[in-house]
């Protein structure tokens, strides 16, 4: 694994002068470039052959001062940028790179624990955290914080109520073939279903978590954490556009079972929503983030740097509204909307992106020169 002290040497030699900042064009790449560039910084995408023209032609950054993608980097696939040319390239412009989703959905997490020499803003190895077969994943950190998540059952047997099975898709497997069951028949029923038509695999279907089903009201809590200011702030709050899921239930009911005869309900993320909240829970939700901070200080050191989000639903069904968390994103959220809502305007007087906040946070390292405690 890469020592963290290597690369903080390594980003404590760039010029400080000529920092770049760099991303996988997909996901949140777009919103990191445009924060970038309005505070100083060259801006580097590193693209997929065939899905680069985002980056490489309509937001490319241009002579008249429009775009904010000043170079890119395309590869045969996203994963090849741990080869050693792509990353010499990336140190030669002293770049720190911004992770998101895609560094779990198109890399071995072993490869960019191990063999990625080039600084990432943020902590590298709590990004397989998300993964739910893993060590000190999601659930063991919301479980030491205190925080509320669905019950975990341990069997398909168990099923007493209603849950939804967390199982990933047959052809791409970072996208979810989720449904729902309320009784172990159902659930035989359902699943040996997903199965003939090859929608899902056995072996998914074996690692599927199954939750009971919170009824709420579905938000994400999107946070920033600032190690230099040792302070939580709340860049917004979201919620999830999903298909086929939202067209389904925007029809009536009668057209809904009519529908559900010929296909599936899925859970694919397509965008979301700025969702604004009551300002009674603003204090909740600080105090939810000040929680699930510092467990991961002490479980896995030095915890979160930066951008994260607990992803769930209000829920009272116990009296009172409570937070529960369905997900955690351990990086970059991918709704850069969040800044249309207030919560940033609050603390800056005017709502600020999530590629800015987090522009602002290295621009604040370099001047005070703690580059190396933002950095993995």
């Amino acid at each position: 694994m890469i020592d963290r002290e290597d690369i903080q040497k390594l980003a404590y030699s760039y010029d400080k002068n000529n920092i770049s900042i760099g991303v996988l064009g997909g996901h949140s790449g777009l919103d990191v470039c445009r924060g970038a560039k309005k505070h100083g910084f060259r801006t580097i995408a590193v693209c997929q052959k065939g899905r680069e023209e985002t980056y490489t032609k309509y937001y490319k950054t241009r002579k008249d001062g429009r775009g904010c993608v000043d170079e890119t980097i395309v590869l045969d696939k996203f994963s090849d940028i741990t080869k050693p040319n792509v990353q010499e390239e990336l140190r030669k412009k002293n770049t720190i790179f911004i992770h998101n989703r895609y560094f779990w959905v198109y890399f071995d997490f072993n490869d960019i624990e191990n063999d990625f020499l080039v600084p990432i803003f943020g902590t590298r190895n709590m990004l397989k955290l998300e993964e739910r077969d893993v060590p000190k994943n999601q659930y063991y950190l919301l479980e030491k914080a205190g925080i509320r998540f669905p019950k975990i059952l341990k069997s398909p047997k168990d099923i007493d109520e209603l849950v939804i099975v967390k199982v990933s898709e047959a052809i791409r497997g970072y996208e979810r073939a989720f449904f729902y069951a309320s009784s172990y028949y159902d659930y035989r029923r359902k699943s040996e279903e997903l199965l003939s038509k090859k929608m899902i695999t056995k072996d998914a279907l074996d690692k599927a978590v199954i939750e009971e089903y919170v009824i709420g009201a579905q938000i994400n809590f999107n946070y920033f954490y600032s190690v230099i200011n040792s302070e939580l702030e709340i860049m917004g709050t979201d919620t999830r556009r999903q298909t086929n899921l939202d067209g389904l239930i925007r029809l009536p009911a009668n057209e809904q079972l009519e529908v559900l005869k010929y296909l599936k309900p899925k859970i694919i993320e397509t965008g979301h929503i700025a969702a604004t909240t009551k300002e009674s829970i603003i204090e909740k939700i600080f105090i939810l983030g000040e929680k699930f901070v510092k467990t991961t200080q002490k479980e896995c050191p030095p915890g979160i740097i930066g951008p994260f989000a607990l992803q769930g639903a209000i829920a009272a069904d116990k009296g009172k509204e409570e937070m529960v968390v369905f997900d955690v994103s351990m990086r970059i959220p991918g709704s850069p909307l969040t800044r249309f809502t207030p919560h940033s305007g609050y603390l800056y007087g005017e709502s600020i992106s999530y590629g800015e906040r987090i522009a602002l946070e290295i621009k604040k390292a370099i001047k005070t020169n703690k580059i190396k405690e933002i950095v993995s």
